[in-house]
C-alpha cells in the first residue's frame, strides 16, 4: 500500500466523490440493467453521468485510482464496473490514525 498515492489520488475533489458515492453505490447510481444490484461495483457510464465530466476524464481518474488500488474494476461484457477496494482503504486508515 503506497500511504502518499493514496492520499494523492483522494486530493482530488470528484475522485473524492467517487469514493463516497461507491460507498453506498444503491443510494447514489441508479440500478444496472445487465446485472443484478452493485455486487460487481458501478458502470462508468454511471460515474461519468454523475461527475457530468467526459469520459475521458472519468476514466484518467478511475485509472488513477485504480493505481493508488482504492478501486477494483470487473469487466462484464464491454462495460467496465468498479468497486471499492475495503482492505485497502480500512489498512490507509489504520494507517494514517497509528503514524499522524
Amino acid at each position: 500500500m503506497d500511504i502518499v498515492a493514496i492520499s494523492a489520488a483522494l486530493s482530488n475533489k470528484t475522485r473524492y466523490d467517487i469514493m463516497r458515492w461507491l460507498k453506498k453505490p444503491e443510494e447514489n447510481f441508479p440500478p444496472h440493467k445487465e446485472v443484478d444490484g452493485f455486487g460487481d461495483g458501478v458502470c462508468v457510464t454511471f460515474i461519468k453521468d454523475k461527475t457530468g465530466l467526459s469520459q475521458s476524464t472519468v476514466s484518467h481518474y478511475l485509472k488513477i485510482m485504480e493505481s493508488a488500488q482504492l478501486v477494483v474494476p470487473t469487466r462484464i461484457g464491454k462495460w467496465t464496473y468498479y468497486k471499492r477496494n475495503e482492505k485497502v482503504l480500512d489498512a490507509y486508515f489504520q494507517t494514517i490514525q497509528q503514524n499522524i
